[in-house]
């Protein structure tokens, strides 16, 4: 693990501000704990809001006079390659971190969570090497001219991430901004910020970004992230977290009228069709609905199913549940980790507890599981309901953790109705031997990503983002980078002569 020194026998990390580890002006810190055991894994500096305007100015300083705007796209690509190769020789000990940090299964960060963060780098070093240059048609009105867009860096980027799929969202935050040629100032979530120091590490190891490109502070989010939110000389914001922050996030952007980009919450409907290949949706279903124990803001937390296949289902999926291995992170056959906090297992288990208050039925889970190696971690067993209505507050609101409800449905007008009714848009999926019946599905769904007998995969290259209070914005691909630039239109006259200018003489006639 990357450290800065040691505090007892705590690794302690320190801000990262204008090319060097610095400690806060106060002293202050705070510890980061194992979500599996309760113990700590770290102690880490506290940035003051001094600590934030320390950052700002780097990276500000570092836009406004330093060569990382003006460098060439092919050379900014070399670099994000470079930094991608630098973490891809660390990959297992990420994995560890990541799986550490957030109570993510070892098999999951191995496999899967590394491994997409760093493609997701490299597909940002690729579309770094696209000229910013974007023809337009000629124009001949009033007379000829050549037209055409130049995409300039917007400028200082603030950057916020939760502490769920960490490494992944510090990629697809940082890869766009370093490629379109901005500069950062970058906060983690406090509950899992090792990963995202582990990649701030590497980039200074490499020494290959001028100083105060990318900056790091440490902290709550309620203290150090708005105020970096609401800092003047910041250009843009981009956030990922709850509806709730975002609202707030908006907010305090709106002063000095900054870009922002917000990937939110969901409430994300998976879709079974009547002819869809039972033995496919059962894992399909648990893997949207469990994977990572729930937290992810795209997980499939609502389960559409025909009322002739319910018991049907059902029935395999508890089953399947009940082969689920919940346990140690770092332990390979581990399939369910723990939730990220204590914090966030009360909140789940209230909305168990709402469930069961409005009338749904628990067919399998709903508890903690029993056992010494489950006393001290934020343990709680994946949990499906039943008798769920589309109006109830859990096929409604956000849980963030292993809780899935299923909606019987009676036709496919009422199972897209059901899908749809929702404040949020993120994400759904539709199950079906028919792909062209899917794909009218699909796009009848109001959602930023709809998987057709998938879930949770994350294309590099592909949008991701949400509508309505998902948020807006989008994430990856050209369309993540294009989040990042600013759009200049330059109009060049090809006359080159006062003479003939008929337009000038409706004020300044010859």
């Amino acid at each position: 693990m990357v450290q800065e020194h040691s505090t007892g026998e705590l690794p302690h990390y320190n801000l990262y501000i204008n090319g060097e580890w610095q400690p806060a002006t106060n002293g202050q810190t705070f510890t980061v704990y194992d979500p599996a055991n309760g113990q700590p894994l770290a102690t880490c500096t506290s940035a003051t809001t001094h600590d934030v305007d320390r950052a700002v100015t780097a990276a500000r300083t570092a836009f406004d006079h330093g060569p990382w705007p003006h460098t060439s796209p092919a050379q900014r690509a070399e670099i994000l390659h470079a930094i991608a190769d630098a973490l891809e020789a660390r990959n297992f000990e990420l994995a560890e971190i990541e799986s550490r940090d957030a109570g993510v299964p070892l098999r999951k960060t191995t496999y899967n969570d590394i491994t997409l963060g760093l493609e997701i780098l490299r597909g940002c070093a690729e579309l770094a090497r696209k000229h910013p240059y974007e023809p337009l048609p000629w124009n001949e009105l009033p007379t000829v001219s050549w037209n055409f867009v130049w995409r300039e860096p917007i400028g200082v980027c603030a950057q916020i991430i939760p502490w769920n799929y960490a490494f992944c969202m510090a990629a697809w935050k940082l890869g766009p901004a370093l490629a379109t040629g901005n500069t950062v100032v970058f906060k983690p979530s406090s509950l899992a910020p090792l990963s995202t120091l582990a990649i701030f590490q590497t980039i200074h190891e490499l020494n290959l970004l001028p100083k105060g490109v990318v900056n790091l502070v440490l902290g709550p989010g309620g203290e150090v992230g708005e105020y970096l939110v609401a800092h003047p000389a910041v250009d843009k914001v981009a956030f990922t977290g709850s509806t709730e922050v975002g609202r707030k996030i908006m907010a305090l952007a709106a002063p000095h009228v900054k870009r922002v980009t917000l990937e939110l919450g969901g409430k994300n409907a998976m879709l079974v069709l009547p002819d869809a290949d039972l033995d496919l949706v059962v894992d399909g279903v648990l893997w949207g609905a469990f994977y990572h124990s729930g937290q992810l803001c795209e997980a499939g937390s609502r389960l559409l199913v025909p009322h002739t296949l319910h018991d049907t289902l059902v029935d395999r999926l508890v089953e399947r549940v009940r082969g689920m291995r919940i346990g140690d992170p770092m332990d390979l056959e581990t399939d369910i980790g723990p939730l990220i906090s204590e914090r966030q297992r009360e909140k789940v288990e209230r909305y168990i507890a709402i469930g069961r208050e409005e009338g749904a039925t628990v067919v399998v889970g709903g508890g903690r599981p029993l056992g010494d190696a489950f006393a001290h971690g934020h343990y709680i067993e994946p949990t499906i309901f039943t008798g769920v209505r589309p109006e109830m507050r859990i096929a409604q609101e956000e849980i963030f953790g292993p809780v899935l409800s299923v909606i019987a449905y009676h036709d496919i007008g009422e199972a897209i109705r059901i899908a749809n009714y929702s404040i949020y848009g993120l994400a759904a999926s539709v199950w079906s031997r028919d792909l062209q019946h899917a794909l009218t599905v699909a796009r009848r769904i109001r959602a930023g990503t709809v998987w057709i007998n998938e879930h949770h995969v994350l294309n590099p290259h592909a949008p991701f983002g949400g509508y309505r209070q998902s948020g807006f914005g989008r994430e990856m691909g050209r369309y993540g980078l294009d989040e990042y630039t600013e759009i200049k239109h330059i109009h060049v006259d090809l006359m080159q002569r006062r003479q003939g200018r008929l337009w000038w003489d409706t004020l300044l006639p010859e």
